[in-house]
């Protein structure tokens, strides 16, 4: 018999639903988090990139010795770093200054150019959507990923993450709760679980900031009141990923919420995760107090806490940030 090998790039998706045993024992639901952290590269931006790469390459647009240029808050630039130095690609990767030091070392050490830029809205030419965008155009060799408005990244979550969700659970998934970045992750996996069950619920958990959740729930995209330290979500505008999706409500989080929830499962529960899963905990929170006991509720874990620790770790941030550290789980379930 032969040998069978793979690059990493073949180890992207399977990852198992692990039961969250205290929140679900709060609610009386089945509260499971789906561990993206598994994937090669650290997080569910894993996913994006191997759909995206793939695509350009079944496009012809991505072709060897093209390098990958793309404007990422990190994990998303991780995610096509080990993806592509798995398949010939080199990366480059414009990021906002503003987030952690954590991501931009450890894409520097996988191998990608990596160039910080001040951090601006997305109206400003020079927020770092539009950076990376020009410099694929001006660069005949360069690939821009696009994950924002490249369906392929939608794409990707609807054919491996839903159809994953619905097998796992047997086809009893009540809901489904993520937060949105780039959009792929809720507008794939609402699009496959609602094409198998259109009874199932798909909720949006929106950090304070952002405006999906107006967008979702009013229908329009103005900004929520406060703020997030959460990297890698928090939309202000309806990306082609979120276009058209199926989504039937939406939460507003708080930061204080997501930090004791993350808090609560580092200690009892073994799970070191970002605050970016924390909300997304929140929002499944919310939807079973919205639904009622007996639901099974599945979100995302969308990466660990190791990128993070400079800021979640660090006791002059959290002040700043006036987030308490100590604050019981049980406080986590109110609004």
């Amino acid at each position: 018999m032969a040998l069978k090998t793979y690059g990493i790039d073949r180890y992207v998706g399977n990852t198992p639903l692990i039961h969250l045993r205290r929140l679900s024992e709060l609610t009386g639901c089945t509260i499971l988090g789906k561990a993206e952290f598994m994937n090669p590269g650290g997080s569910v931006k894993d996913r994006a990139a191997l759909g995206i790469i793939s695509d350009a390459e079944a496009k012809g647009l991505l072709k060897p010795g093209m390098t990958i240029v793309e404007g990422t808050a990190g994990n998303t630039g991780i995610g096509l770093t080990v993806i592509g130095a798995a398949r010939g690609y080199k990366s480059v990767i414009i990021i906002p200054e503003t987030q952690s030091p954590e991501k931009m070392e450890l894409l520097r050490n996988l191998g990608a150019e990596v160039r910080p830029v001040p951090a601006k809205p997305y109206k400003d030419p020079n927020h770092y959507t539009h950076i990376a965008r020009r410099l694929g155009e001006e660069n005949p060799d360069w690939f821009w990923a696009n994950q924002f408005d490249n369906v392929a990244n939608r794409n990707a979550h609807e054919q491996t993450t839903g159809p994953e969700i619905w097998e796992q659970t047997g086809g009893e998934v009540s809901a489904f709760v993520t937060a949105i970045g780039s959009g792929g992750t809720l507008g794939g996996v609402a699009l496959a679980l609602k094409a198998r069950n259109p009874r199932i619920v798909t909720a949006c958990a929106d950090p304070c900031g952002a405006a999906m959740g107006n967008w979702f729930n009013c229908g329009v995209t103005e900004a929520s009141d406060g703020d997030s330290g959460a990297e890698g979500i928090g939309q202000s505008r309806v990306t082609a990923n979120v276009e058209g999706i199926p989504v039937d409500h939406a939460f507003t989080i708080n930061d204080q919420r997501a930090l004791t929830i993350i808090r609560h499962l580092n200690r009892t529960e073994g799970l070191f995760l970002g605050l970016s899963s924390g909300i997304n905990i929140a929002g499944a929170l919310d939807q079973a107090r919205k639904g009622g006991p007996g639901q099974v509720i599945v979100t995302i874990l969308c990466d660990t806490g190791v990128k993070y620790q400079s800021k979640l770790n660090n006791p002059d941030w959290l002040a700043a940030q006036n987030l308490k550290d100590d604050l019981p789980i049980e406080s986590a379930l109110d609004q």
